[in-house]
């Protein structure tokens, strides 16, 4: 990883008209995590969610479009990935940080990223506040951020007014 990308972070806030509470649940339980979890044209499913400070967090991301099916074909990349993760911090309806294991890359030694989100209780909904730790090069951590963005666009189109 070099210097730039290493120090690098991305922040990427919301407000919704929901309860930190049932935001929180979003992020740590099951049926939460897998109704909003990767981009558009992706799903996941959740093997293990353990909500506690290094609990476990193992899912499969899988690409259920039948574009993203072909434009993954397309690329020789994956049509789904297994990814396993901990909460590396966990304070309910507070904070919590997620830890996954970067080993799926092709030609890139294994590393940890590192996903910290704050939730803050307001008059008329939660704000939710998500720090996207660099990843190993600049490219990669601009999918990231671009991924996590279409995302949170899930979110965004269940709490429209």
């Amino acid at each position: 990883m070099n210097a730039t990308a290493k120090n690098a972070s991305t922040l990427i806030e919301r407000t919704y008209p929901a309860s930190v509470s049932e935001l929180w649940e979003l992020w740590a339980t099951k049926d939460g995590f897998e109704s909003w979890w990767g981009p558009e044209g992706f799903r996941v499913e959740v093997h293990a969610l353990e909500p506690k400070e290094n609990g476990l967090l193992h899912y499969t991301m899988i690409a259920d479009s039948p574009e993203m099916i072909e434009a993954m074909k397309r690329g020789g990349q994956p049509t789904s990935q297994e990814v396993r993760a901990r909460f590396s911090a966990f304070s309910p309806h507070e904070t919590l940080t997620i830890t996954s294991v970067i080993d799926f890359l092709p030609g890139v030694e294994a590393y940890e990223s590192h996903i910290e989100v704050l939730f803050t209780p307001l008059a008329h909904g939660a704000h939710m506040a998500v720090t996207l730790h660099a990843m190993h090069d600049a490219q990669t951590s601009e999918m990231q951020r671009a991924g996590f963005t279409s995302q949170l666009g899930k979110l965004d189109k269940r709490y429209a007014k």
